[in-house]
Parts: C-alpha cells; structure tokens; sequence
C-alpha cells in the first residue's frame, strides 16, 4: 500500500464496506458499491487501451459518475482531468489540446460541444455519456452508454501495483488567461489537501495505513463540499473525507441556498464548506429567513476566496456555537494555512487588511530576493510553501520556471500571493499579484477594498478593479450589485469605507449592476469586472 489516491480509497472501503460514503441528490454509495463500480469503469477503459499517464476528462456538474470516474481513472494509474463546465468552444478546444486527452466520460447535456471540438483532437478517441435527463441529442459523437458499459465490465480489483508517483492533474483558470494543469505526484497532493495530515496535532502519517486505522477509528462525520467537483476545493475535500472514512453529501444543481440547507437537514451535515462570499452571504441569509434544523451543523468552513467579516458575524448571531474557519491554499500550494474566527475578532470596528492565519507547516513569507521576511517588520513579501509540492505546470517550462523556484536549499511554490508575517509568526494574505491595482505608486489588493465595501448593508456582492487615470496611473472601481430597495451613492460607500481601508483605497468609481459575474466556485471574474467598469454603461 502506497500514499496513492485508490490505495487509499480501496483501504477504507475494505476496512468499512457497508458505510455510506456519497451521496448525490437521490442517489447514494457504499463504499463497497462505489469501489466496485469504480472498478468496473477501469476494466472498460483497459479494454479501450487507455492505461498508465493516459488523460481522461471528465465533463460533467457534480454526480456520484464524476468520483467513480476520477477513482476508476487513478485504479490503472491514468489521469483525471477536470473540464469547467462553463467553458465555450474556444476554452474547450484549448484544455482539450493542452491536456492530451485520450477518452472524456461527459453528461449528454455538454455532448454538442464536445462534437464541435473534437475533429481537432486526434489524440481523443473515446467517448462515455452520462445521462442527465436533459435529453439532448447526441449527432457526431460515437459516445458509449456509461451504465451499459459498467454492466458489461469486470468488477474484479486485479490492477497493477501502484506508486505514489503517479501522477495528479488539476487544471485552474487563475484570475487570468488560458487555464493551466497544475501536475503532482500523488503523495504529495495527499499531504497537501491535508489528507495526511492529524489536524489536532499537525503530525504527518508515517504510513498509509494510518491513515486507514484512524478512519476506521472514527465515528465518521457527514461533509459537505459545495463548489463544483472541477474546483480543487471540492475535489480535494472529496478525496480527504473518502480517505477518512466520511459521508460526502455533494450538490449537483445550480447554486439555491435554500435547497443546499434542506440538503444540510435531511442528510444531518456535520461540515459544510464553502468558497467565499459568494455561497457564504446568500446561505446565511436564507437561514435568517428560513426554519431549517441544522443542529447537526458543527462548523462552516470557507476557502479560496474572500469571506467577509460581516458574513462571519451574521453567521455567529445565527448559530452561535457554529465553529467557523477561514482556510488559505490555492491548486500550485495545497493548504497553507487557516485561521478559526474568534468572537472578538468580529467585534472590532476597523478590520485589519487581508486574512491572518496560523500557516500550515513548511508555509512562510519570501521577499523578492527569495529570503525570509522577518517577523513584524511589516516588509510585503509573497506566500511560499516548500515541501509536498507540484511538480509544476503540464507542458508549460517557463511559467514552471516562475512559480516554483529553489530558494535557501529547498524548492518553493509561490504563486503570487502578497502577503505579511506577523510578529507572533502569523501571516496575513494581502492578495494575489496579478489583480492588485497600482495607483501613484501604492499597491491595492481589490479584496481588501471588496471586504470594507461589503460591510455596507446595501452591498450584496461586488468586484474591484483598477480602471486607467491620466494622474495616478490607476483608480479604484467598484463594480457592485446592491440589495433589494437600497441605491448607494459613491460617495455614501466611499465613506463608509474610510472606517475600514486608507484614504487611497477608496473606491472614485462605483457601477451598480445587476448581478455579479463568479465563477461556478465563486472566484471573481475580474476580467469581466474591468471590461464592465471600462465600458461605463452601469456607472452612477
């Protein structure tokens, strides 16, 4: 037994058959059933040849398919590989291309797009159709009958050794451009998406088997992981609560916070986790309106983007004894740290920029010279995480060459987030690089500004962006869309801001609209942002 992802999975489901694992919409699995159709899947794709380092995507919303689909990929030491849903022709024919796909298992719903690419990609030579209910019919694909070929497979599990060096591909779109495969070695995204890690002690397993022994240990807990399976915060949070030997409660629709707290009820969550504000705000609140039993609920936990203050608070006034966590990690680190919200901390009235947390092990601040920033010298520098790290970009040597750098006899991801180290040796996460606004020589990182902006009860969601000024270079936007029956002026935000953020952060100009463009996890669109505030139709 390796530190591998279907080792693991194939251990706990071995150590507890009969426990129900994952559960999506109506349909639910046992750790012996999702291990046997798993299986299944992997004898069918040995007889279409596809086999060791052969890529196989996978396009489909979240559905108890896309983890069967993933674990029988990782049983014949293939690849998995996530595909946005949301991606037109042009994106799809890129990661199509990009990735080297040989096979896609995909839902009928995205069958017309496949069709529209896939005489582009030679290397692309099988096809499996999920059936979705949408009907949609399937011209120019020869797609074989997912369950059909299930039936007709072997349910044996008489695969080759496996190594913790296979390998593990996640594709991110970032905050801009083409997305790009971030490549692993399976050992070390295990360790990094804090599979291996004991969360009391920090204490890294010595054997896989411990991790297994521990999951059978335990009571098991009901999870929830909200954002799409193609996101690394669901997926990771998938693989780690099968590798512990949870319940996975998945959610397969477009995002309705009212049925994802029904959800939370019929299925007795224990752990809901979320990316950012864009989940957060709208679940908290549908339970201020609602009447739901969420007794079972002991922590709300939020990762990979920015969960404002007053979300949290609204949050702790509702459930008081909900734990609520704020995680920091990105596809190219892993986790890299995380912070609990303290009682105290959502009483102060001027918060502090950015997110401080307690940082994961092997996780630091390093400035451009790649040393070490000292410890309450206030020095900006970027989050670096050595150890369990990627192997670097699939097929892309210079941008490898930028992010993961050899510094003070190790290796480092460092993606380009800027951030701080506190005296107590806490980091504080000011923002990622390639957004941050430049305006007469002072850096603003948007999610400071987003964060004081949407502490205004008028504000519902919003993106800042840097729009071009003859004076200062750059000038501070915000797109905004407020709640229903409020009209904010500028001027009544901007000062509502100057509690929270320096005079120079405040937004000069405000565009009210509709709704705000996210991406299926919640990520800002800045790209659409910049092009709204630039095109002024929304401006007040």
């Amino acid at each position: 037994m390796e530190f591998n992802i279907a080792d693991l999975i194939e251990a706990a489901a071995d150590a507890l058959p009969e426990r129900e694992v994952l559960v999506v919409g109506e349909k639910r699995r046992t750790n012996a059933e999702l291990d046997e159709r798993a299986n299944r899947l992997a004898h069918h794709f040995l007889s279409q040849g596809i086999g060791r380092n052969d890529h196989v995507g996978i396009y489909a919303h979240n559905c108890v398919e896309f983890v069967e689909s993933m674990l029988a990929a990782y049983k014949i030491r293939a690849v998995p590989i996530n595909i946005n849903f949301r991606y037109v022709d042009n994106e799809l024919r890129y990661l199509f291309d990009n990735a080297d796909l040989v096979a896609i298992v995909h839902q009928r719903r995205f069958a017309p797009r496949v069709a529209a690419v896939k005489d582009e990609m030679p290397k692309l030579r099988h096809f499996m159709v999920l059936e979705d209910g949408s009907g949609e019919e399937i011209t120019g694909l020869d797609s074989v009958d997912y369950e059909a070929a299930l039936e007709a497979a072997s349910p044996k599990r008489d695969f080759e050794p496996r190594s913790g060096d296979d390998i593990y591909i996640l594709y991110t779109g970032g905050t801009t451009g083409m997305p790009k495969g971030v490549m692993w070695r399976q050992q070390d995204v295990i360790f990094a998406l804090g599979g291996g890690i004991d969360h009391v002690t920090g204490v890294p397993a010595k054997r896989p088997q411990d991790m297994t022994e521990k999951a059978k240990a335990g009571p098991g807990m009901t999870m929830f992981p909200i954002a799409p399976l193609m996101h690394g915060a669901a997926q990771w949070g998938t693989l780690g609560g099968l590798f512990a030997g949870n319940k996975v409660v998945l959610y397969g629709g477009s995002f309705d916070a009212d049925e994802i707290w029904k959800i939370v009820e019929r299925e007795r969550v224990n752990i809901i986790a979320v990316t950012g504000d864009a989940m957060a705000r709208p679940l908290a609140e549908a339970l201020e309106k609602g009447a739901y039993d969420v007794s079972s609920l002991i922590a709300f936990s939020s990762t990979a983007a920015i969960f404002s203050p007053s979300v949290k608070a609204q949050l702790k006034r509702l459930r008081p004894n909900l734990v609520l966590t704020d995680a920091t990690g990105s596809t190219e680190t892993g986790f890299t740290g995380m912070t609990m919200v303290q009682d105290e901390d959502l009483k102060q009235k001027k918060e502090k920029p950015g997110l401080t947390f307690k940082a994961a092990a092997d996780t630091t601040v390093l400035d451009e010279e790649f040393r070490p920033v000292k410890p309450g010298s206030g020095v900006i520098g970027k989050l670096a995480r050595s150890g369990n790290i990627p192997l670097g970009y699939y097929k892309d040597p210079e941008k490898t060459a930028q992010v993961f750098v050899e510094a003070l006899g190790k290796r480092w991801a460092i993606p380009g987030d800027f951030a701080t180290i506190e005296a107590d040796g806490r980091i504080t996460m000011l923002g990622r690089g390639s957004v941050s606004i430049n305006s007469g020589g002072e850096k603003i990182f948007p999610e400071e500004v987003e964060s004081a902006l949407k502490s205004h009860p008028a504000v519902f969601d919003t993106i800042v962006v840097g729009v071009p000024d003859e004076r200062w270079g750059a000038r501070v936007a915000a797109v905004v869309q407020v709640r229903p029956g409020y009209t904010p002026s500028l001027e009544e935000l901007s000062k509502h801001c100057r509690d929270h953020i320096a005079g120079y952060k405040l937004p000069r100009e405000l565009h009210i609209v509709p709704s705000i463009e996210r991406s299926p996890s919640g990520k800002p669109d800045y790209p659409w942002a910049k092009a709204t505030a630039l095109e002024g139709k929304y401006k007040v």
